[in-house]
C-alpha cells in the first residue's frame, strides 16, 4: 500500500491565517514528504467558497510538480463542467510535460449549486457537460488533428501540442459515487477515487457497480485509491485536540452544508441523511477519518485494507486551520511509525 498527501489550501474565516500560508506550507512539506516515501500529492478544489478552498488546482499542481521529482501530482478533483474543455486539455498536457509524466487528472461533475451559479453554468447540465468535455479532451490528446461537434461544445478542425508525455494521455480518475457515473468511469477505463466523506460501508457499496461494469467489459482495474482525513500525534488525545476543530469545520461547512441544501447526500453513522449543519460534529463521522496515535492509525488502515484493498491511501493532514508545523509533525510521525507496517506486509 502506498501513501500520498492531500492539500485543500483553506483558510477558515476568523482563523487569522494569511491566505498565502497554506500554499507555502504545501511547498515546504512536499520535498520532505517525497524523501519520507510519500508517493503522491493531490489538490482538492472548489469554487466561490468563503475559505479560499483552492479554486486553481492546476496552478497549485504546477507548484507541487516544481518542488518534487518522483511524486505523482494530481487534482483531487477538478470540476470539469466549470471549464472550457479545449483550454483545459491544453493546460493538462502542459502539466504532464512540466511534471515529466507524473500528472493524474482527477475529475468530477461537481454538485454545489452556488459554484454553478457563480460560473453561469446550469447545474442540471453538469453530467452532460462533464462527459462531453472528457470526450473532447481525449480526442484532443490522442489525435494529430481533430474536430468536435457535440451538444455543448463545438471545435473546428485543429490540433493540440505539445503531446502528452503519458501514453495515450494522463490517467483520468473519477470522483463520483452515483451508480451510473461509476459505470461510465469503468467504460472510460478511469480510476475511481474513493471520497473522504464516505464511510467504509459506503465505499464498498460504491465500488460494486464500478467493479461489475469493469468485469462486464473485461477491463482489469489497475488501482484502488482511497482518500481519508488523517492526523496522528504521540497520543490520541493530542491528535483529537488539534484535528477535531478542523474536521468539525470541514464536515459542517462543506459536506454538511451541501447535504442540508440538497446538493449532495451526506449520511450519518446510523444511515440517516444530514438535513441541517448542526447535525454534524466530530463524533458524528468518526468512521470517516483517522485521528489518533500511530497504533490507532495502523488499526484503522488495516480495516480499510480488508474492506476495500486500497492500492494507495491519500492522507488529508493539512486540514483547514491546522498549523503547518503541526501538519508536518503528523506527516513525519506517520512516515516513521505507520507506513513501515504496511510496507513490511507487502514484502
Amino acid at each position: 500500500m502506498d501513501f500520498g498527501l492531500i492539500f485543500s489550501l483553506q483558510v477558515p474565516p476568523g482563523s487569522g491565517i494569511p491566505w498565502q500560508e497554506p500554499y507555502q506550507d504545501m511547498l515546504t512539506c512536499l520535498p520532505r514528504a517525497e524523501e519520507l516515501g510519500y508517493t503522491s500529492s493531490f489538490q482538492v478544489s472548489h469554487h466561490a467558497q468563503k475559505d479560499g478552498l483552492c479554486p486553481g488546482p492546476l496552478v497549485a499542481c504546477a507548484g507541487a510538480a516544481a518542488v518534487t521529482n518522483t511524486m505523482r501530482i494530481g487534482t483531487g478533483v477538478l470540476l470539469v463542467p466549470l471549464y472550457a474543455p479545449l483550454k483545459l486539455a491544453e493546460d493538462v498536457v502542459v502539466l504532464d510535460n512540466l511534471s515529466n509524466g507524473r500528472f493524474i487528472f482527477g475529475v468530477a461533475p461537481g454538485y454545489v449549486a452556488s459554484e454553478f451559479e457563480a460560473h453561469g453554468i446550469p447545474r442540471e447540465e453538469r453530467i452532460g457537460r462533464f462527459e462531453e468535455a472528457l470526450d473532447l479532451m481525449t480526442l484532443a490528446w490522442t489525435e494529430e488533428t481533430f474536430s468536435f461537434n457535440g451538444k455543448y461544445f463545438n471545435v473546428p478542425e485543429t490540433r493540440l501540442t505539445p503531446r502528452p508525455v503519458q501514453n495515450p494521455h494522463p490517467p483520468i480518475w473519477y470522483g463520483v459515487s452515483a451508480p451510473g457515473s461509476l459505470r461510465r468511469a469503468a467504460r472510460r477505463n478511469a480510476i475511481q477515487i474513493m471520497s473522504p466523506r464516505h464511510g467504509p460501508e459506503e465505499l464498498i457499496e460504491h465500488f460494486a457497480p464500478y467493479e461489475a461494469e469493469a468485469n462486464r467489459i473485461g477491463w482489469e482495474i489497475p488501482e484502488r485509491p482511497v482518500m481519508r482525513s488523517v492526523f496522528i500525534a504521540e497520543t490520541k488525545q493530542k491528535a483529537e485536540a488539534i484535528a477535531a476543530p478542523a474536521l468539525n469545520y470541514l464536515f459542517t461547512e462543506l459536506y454538511g452544508a451541501a447535504s442540508a441544501a440538497g446538493d449532495r447526500v451526506l449520511k450519518s453513522a446510523d444511515g440517516s441523511v444530514i438535513t441541517a449543519k448542526d447535525q454534524v460534529g466530530f463524533d458524528t463521522f468518526k468512521n470517516r477519518y483517522i485521528i489518533g496515535d500511530p497504533d490507532f492509525a495502523i488499526e484503522q488502515l488495516s480495516l480499510y485494507e480488508k474492506a476495500v484493498n486500497p492500492s494507495e491511501v491519500s492522507c488529508w493532514m493539512h486540514l483547514p486551520g491546522i498549523k503547518g508545523s503541526d501538519a508536518m509533525s503528523s506527516v513525519e510521525l506517520f512516515a516513521k511509525e505507520v507506513m513501515p507496517h504496511f510496507k513490511k506486509n507487502e514484502a
